[in-house]
């Protein structure tokens, strides 16, 4: 399947996950954002089913408490940064614990940002489009090719804008591989996923054809 590249695409709601065992809190955040024009909610109550879910819905943001049932939020932090499939989704921590050990400790393990509990649903709002918005300029930025046109071989060129074949929403960029038998014949393996859920996708520069992977 040949997809075309678009300049431009509409908006579209980011998924992110809720983590807390604690069901009014869960729902105080998801109807908060859901009621935004940015996001669509998914619920987790404990660590386990959180890194489940991380994994088969590729989310564009966690929000995590600490203290969770069968896995903590600093092991949930860790294991999402750890594993390639994950470590590109951006951490928001929200905790009661306002100890500086532990919001030190949270970061350490891979959190993009910490709140301390009470915190306000516009809070948390606004703070998920700050990390989101900051991890999309550094793939982007991370992505664009250098001015000499034998680094565009080692850097790579910059990724399209690509839509889901499943959902027509725009695409996500995870990252890219280059590879080749020469310094002048090389192959680039663009990686997208969907935050509707739809999958990860790779798209091949050289044939312009985009699959599921």
């Amino acid at each position: 399947m040949t997809i075309s590249i678009t300049a431009s695409a509409p908006e579209r709601r980011r998924l992110v996950l809720l983590v807390d065992a604690d069901a009014d809190t869960r729902r105080m955040y998801a109807e908060y954002l859901r009621l935004s024009s940015s996001w669509s909610v998914e619920e987790a109550a404990d660590g386990r089913e959180a890194l489940a879910k991380a994994i088969t819905r590729h989310p564009a943001a966690v929000v995590t408490e600490t203290r969770l049932p069968g896995m903590s939020g600093f092991d949930l932090c860790r294991l999402l940064r750890s594993d390639p499939l994950t470590a590109y989704i951006s951490i928001v921590v929200v905790t009661g614990n306002p100890l500086e050990s532990d919001i030190a400790r949270a970061k350490l393990a891979g959190a993009d940002s910490v709140l301390v509990k009470p915190c306000l649903p516009d809070r948390l709002h606004a703070t998920l489009g700050q990390v989101v918005d900051a991890a999309d300029q550094a793939n982007v930025a991370s992505a664009t090719p250098a001015a000499d046109p034998r680094d565009r071989v080692r850097s790579g060129l910059a990724p399209p804008l690509v839509s889901c074949p499943s959902c027509d929403m725009r695409l996500r960029y995870i990252r890219s591989h280059v590879g080749g038998v020469g310094k002048f014949r090389h192959e680039q393996w663009d990686y997208f996923e969907c935050t509707a859920g739809c999958g990860t996708f790779q798209y091949r520069q050289r044939t312009r054809k985009l699959r599921r992977v």
